[in-house]
């Protein structure tokens, strides 16, 4: 079968552990590249892009990424406005950059492994990607990884990489934490040290 490369922008090892089975099992040949300023903090940001050199390393796939961290731009970008609107600026943000980069490389088509990810809004994603990858005169691959989103998390077990527990920014982070935060708010209310 002929293999056709596409851009693939990755998230993360265990969502890439899902995607990029899937694309080669429809004929292409991906090539990473790893663009989150959104993952904070730095020590999530190192963790994540460990993790996806693992996979890649152990998938033979290709990949860059931009060799800064730059979480300043995300939150220029993005703000703390309320979560759809500010989750769409986060993946125009990673999408702009992977579609750029795309082009300068000479790929015709993109995607992005946050397609795996059933926590992630995907007509959210597949909006922004057509656009961002239509400006530049890109197709953009719609293709849904999200049945393989298990065995991605299988695939990142069995190498011991790193699983994530939020999607990488600091207001997603506090959200999920939320709950618990208030419990233990309410839990320690009234209790003081006594001297």
């Amino acid at each position: 079968m002929l293999r056709t490369e596409i851009a693939l922008h990755a998230c993360c090892g265990p969502c890439s552990a899902a995607a990029v089975p899937a694309l080669r099992a429809a004929g292409c040949e991906p090539v990473g590249f790893f663009f989150n300023p959104n993952i904070q903090p730095s020590l999530e940001w190192l963790r994540r892009l460990e993790a996806f050199e693992i996979y890649a390393a152990q998938a033979g796939l290709l990949w860059q990424f931009e060799p800064q961290y730059l979480p300043q731009r995300w939150a220029s970008v993005v703000g703390s406005g309320d979560r759809p609107a500010r989750c769409a600026a986060c993946f125009r943000l990673r999408l702009s950059a992977t579609a750029d980069w795309a082009l300068a490389e000479g790929f015709a088509e993109v995607t992005t492994t946050l397609l795996a990810s059933p926590y992630q809004d995907r007509e959210a994603i597949l909006r922004v990607g057509r656009e961002v990858a239509g400006e530049r005169g890109l197709a953009f691959r719609e293709d849904d990884y999200r049945p393989a989103f298990k065995e991605g998390q299988a695939t990142a077990r069995e190498l011991g990489i790193y699983r994530q527990p939020y999607c990488g920014c600091w207001l997603s982070e506090t959200e999920r934490y939320e709950k618990r935060v208030q419990e233990a708010i309410a839990r320690t209310a009234g209790l003081h040290r006594q001297r």
